[in-house]
């Protein structure tokens, strides 16, 4: 493990290249694995069973990540001044990763679920949740400068998961023995590529500070509730899928969304290079640079998101049919069916890579409440709508609740940001 450490920590002439590369791969890995993995089971173990694991993965797991993680890492990640340490965030994370486990069992006590679903669920939960309290090493990675260890460790972690769960899934078609196998394979992923690595750094204060855990909870209750939100709206229409049609639906429909998986990766490739100077930019009073900078990343992702549209539109059904026929043969057709649900998905996922942009800015501007009106008012919307859309329409209508939704969050960042920008000019002027 010493070893390994020391080969991890290993990062080249240009610290600056490899942070960037490391963010790109872990990424690339991390978003990689959710397609994979739910594309998979399908294949291996059928529609209603790939269904059923894509929700608990992809839907509720991801949901109890949310709960692990607080919407913390935004707010630890620019911590510049470093007003908490490490060791009140590690606090503060093993609290919210007991209390994911505890909403995620309250959860299935009520869910009316097969126990075989149950089983599949809880450990998705589990294997969520260990996620979140890897994110606490990772978030403090990169706020000291080492988002190539962030990169790694997510690069790593989910290699060994995801190798774990399908060798014993292709050996033994047992569902919930290869989730359990690769949560045991989480837990050993955290020991040696996040523990081991940040015991080896320097310069991490470890040190609890008296009221730590108060102020943690107060100054991230909002990140918590609005990303906890964030996803629910995201989420929605597969929720309403769960609820009102069947698992194989939600597996269909967790195929042709796998593109926003994709949109949001580059977002972020464009997005998490620039925090800490846009950071920098805002609390120095250089707001020039700060709009500046988000305009030019804007730009980027207008331009892919053109490009992903046009794509989906032009290629998409020919794609859809390549997935078919890697699915296999009692697949056939049943894709290509929904071209058009698959466009209008990738419309709503460049909305919301946009609305991703102008969320980190308003967190770095220290916005939290317009994010959480944000947030309210489209959670809103999603629990009255996304039901009636997903009955009335099937998966069209799902896939048509999520187009509203993203664009109704988008407006209104884009809104708050311009309000909060014209505020932080005001007020730098009178200085």
């Amino acid at each position: 493990m010493e070893f390994l450490a020391r080969k991890l920590m290993k990062t080249g002439a240009d610290k600056a290249r490899d942070n960037m590369v490391w963010n790109m791969i872990g990424s690339f890995c991390y978003a990689l694995a959710s397609m994979v993995l739910s594309f998979l089971v399908m294949r291996i173990m059928g529609d209603e069973q790939g269904g059923g694991f894509a929700f608990a993965f992809s839907v509720f797991g991801q949901q109890m990540f949310i709960v692990a993680y607080f919407g913390t890492r935004p707010f630890q990640i620019t911590d510049g001044s470093n007003e908490y340490s490490m060791g009140d965030y590690l606090r503060h994370r093993a609290v919210t990763c007991f209390a994911a486990l505890g909403v995620g069992i309250l959860y299935l006590m009520f869910s009316g679920y097969t126990a075989e679903k149950c089983a599949v669920v809880f450990l998705m939960v589990c294997y969520k949740i260990i996620d979140g309290f890897a994110d606490v090493f990772e978030s403090e990675f990169q706020r000291n400068g080492n988002l190539h260890l962030t990169g790694k460790s997510n690069t790593f972690r989910t290699m060994l998961s995801v190798s774990v769960f399908l060798i014993f899934l292709t050996a033994t078609k047992r569902l919930a023995l290869s989730c359990m196998a690769a949560v045991a394979a989480q837990v050993l992923g955290l020991l040696v590529f996040d523990v081991s690595i940040i015991r080896r750094l320097t310069g991490i204060n470890w040190k609890l500070r008296p009221g730590s855990l108060k102020g943690l909870f107060g100054s991230t209750f909002l990140l918590f509730i609005s990303t906890f939100l964030d996803f629910y709206v995201f989420s929605s229409a597969k929720y309403a899928i769960d609820a009102h049609i069947n698992d194989a639906a939600s597996g269909y429909f967790n195929i042709i969304f796998m593109p926003t998986s994709v949109i949001n990766l580059v977002a972020g490739f464009v997005i998490r290079p620039f925090l800490t100077p846009l950071t920098e930019y805002w609390n120095r009073g250089r707001l020039k640079e700060f709009r500046n900078m988000v305009g030019k990343i804007g730009l980027v992702i207008l331009g892919l998101s053109i490009l992903a549209v046009g794509l989906t539109w032009l290629i998409g059904r020919p794609v859809l049919g390549i997935l078919e026929f890697l699915l296999g043969e009692s697949y056939a057709g049943k894709l290509v069916l929904l071209h058009g649900e698959f466009t209008v998905i990738v419309l709503g996922g460049a909305f919301y890579a946009f609305s991703n942009l102008l969320y980190y800015a308003l967190v770095i501007m220290r916005k939290q409440r317009f994010v959480f009106t944000i947030y309210l008012v489209a959670a809103i919307a999603a629990l009255i709508l996304s039901p009636v859309f997903v009955i009335k329409y099937g998966l069209m209508g799902a896939s048509l609740i999520y187009l509203f939704l993203m664009i109704l969050m988008a407006v209104g960042f884009a809104f708050f940001t311009y309000i909060s920008y014209e505020k932080g000019k005001g007020g730098a002027k009178g200085l």
